[in-house]
């Protein structure tokens, strides 16, 4: 069995925003040379998120919406953990409904989806540096 890793980075110049990352990880899966196994995407930070969904611009504001009223970023004093000097709790919430990583079979040497499927970087608390993790096992 092999297994390839590489890191995505992302600036996402908005406090929330989705990122289609799909090409970016078939890329990956090309690089690796792996025609059969398995594709791990993970944000590697706790304010991030990655996700499949529908690369449909109503849905992407419908999830805005609903998660800011689940988890609305102000007022600020709201979240315990903004007491530490931080003003991101909505963030963590946020992060947590969406999901932390994804899994999709590779088959062929392709990502193996459902129709419409896409891979999503979901941004909480954004206008910073951050990165994805992308490992490829298989044979």
């Amino acid at each position: 069995m092999k297994s390839y890793t590489k890191e995505l980075w992302m600036n996402v110049p908005t406090r929330m925003d989705f990122v289609n990352i799909t090409p970016k990880v078939a890329e990956v899966i090309l690089e690796s040379g792996i025609k059969e196994g398995l594709c791990l995407v993970n944000a590697m930070h706790i304010t991030a998120s990655v996700f499949i969904n529908d690369d449909e611009p109503g849905l992407h504001r419908d999830y805005k919406r609903w998660l800011e009223e689940l988890a609305p970023h102000a007022p600020i004093n709201r979240y315990d953990h903004n007491r530490t000097g931080e003003d991101n709790g909505d963030a963590h919430h946020k992060r947590q409904i969406m999901g932390r990583e994804v899994m999709v079979a590779i088959t062929d040497g392709r990502l193996h989806f459902g129709p419409w499927e896409q891979i999503f970087y979901g941004e909480f608390d954004g206008r910073r540096r951050k990165r994805v993790l992308v490992k490829v096992i298989g044979e």
